[in-house]
């Protein structure tokens, strides 16, 4: 089949070709035949209760320094559109959740990847409270009074942004760290949300596990080594990816979740394992593809495009 294909992602000139996940789904549908056109998230728009979007037509060529061309700019019904891929980074904040309400309209006339309803109703960090079984000691929180208890209880633990991407604003505090209040201070004054406070896993010394499921299946996993001072395990902020295999542990988490992943229409997503601990469950636009591929030497792109093809063949 030859479908129509929407990105809906940052601009396209500043991404790293050898580690962005949407250029290598933008390259195995290009091969695929499909036709591909790109916009930013700031031109998607509600028109007369239509979701309309101001799109380039787009190729794409693994060249360092010329590797995309763009159209002409014009004004397209995404209804008219086999699918949207929603792969703009977060923070999820109301620009994005408004996005998918926009996007809302559409889907699923319009494939929408993933289901803007529970991509909105499943931010990383909330959605995987569903789990508590397979998390670490978690609280969630605007009380200074039950961190600092919940500090008391675990001695280290980690501090984070309930709503933050990319490692920002992650902080180890650790039994005699001193800044826990200026800490709690500091978040109360940037965001309005809770505070995520999970018990340190020493464990992410040897490495934070993201592991790809397509479809509520695991396909591959990297491990994401912690650069040395650093106790934050994302690529963004200087872990190495290291080889890694699917242990019996990762299977029995993937299989626990899998089915709310299917139910929901994520088909792509990458949950993050420390020390057994599931800590994160990515769906906004998740990363790693690029990584596994050349450790594995796999093609989880394609993977991922079997699954949309094969949903959009049962609609």
């Amino acid at each position: 089949m030859s479908l129509a294909v929407a990105i809906q992602m940052d601009p396209i000139d500043a991404i790293d070709i050898e580690a962005d996940s949407t250029f290598v789904l933008a390259l195995e549908a290009q091969a695929r035949g499909h036709r591909l056109y790109h916009y930013l998230p700031q031109q998607l728009s509600l028109k007369a209760g239509e979701a309309v979007a101001t799109v380039r037509t787009l190729e794409v060529q693994r060249k360092a320094g010329d590797h995309f061309a763009l159209g002409a700019p014009e004004t397209v019904d995404l209804a008219t559109l086999d699918v949207v891929l929603m792969r703009q980074d977060p923070p999820f904040d109301m620009a994005y959740i408004t996005a998918t309400h926009i996007l809302e309209h559409i889907h699923p006339g319009t494939l929408v990847v993933n289901d803007p309803v529970h991509v909105r109703n499943a931010p990383e960090k909330l959605f995987v409270t569903r789990f508590p079984e397979l998390m670490p000691p978690t609280l969630i929180t605007a009380e200074r009074e039950m961190i600092v208890d919940f500090r008391a209880r675990h001695g280290d633990i980690i501090l984070k942004p309930l709503f933050g991407n990319g490692g920002a604003g992650v902080f180890h505090v650790g039994p005699e760290n001193e800044n826990l209040n200026a800490l709690i201070e500091m978040f109360g004054t940037f965001f309005r949300e809770p505070i995520i406070a999970q018990a340190y896993l020493p464990a992410v010394r040897a490495g934070d596990k993201r592991i790809i499921l397509v479809e509520g299946e695991p396909v591959g996993a990297v491990n994401r080594v912690p650069a040395a001072g650093e106790a934050r395990a994302n690529m963004h902020v200087g872990a190495r990816p290291d080889k890694s295999a699917l242990s019996d542990r990762d299977r029995e988490i993937c299989a626990a979740i899998g089915p709310a992943l299917r139910e929901r229409g994520l088909i792509f997503t990458g949950i993050d394992v420390i020390g057994g601990y599931l800590t994160e469950i990515n769906v906004t636009s998740p990363t790693g593809i690029q990584e596994i591929d050349r450790l594995d030497g796999t093609c989880l792109e394609a993977l991922v495009w079997d699954a949309i093809e094969a949903r959009l063949e049962r609609a």
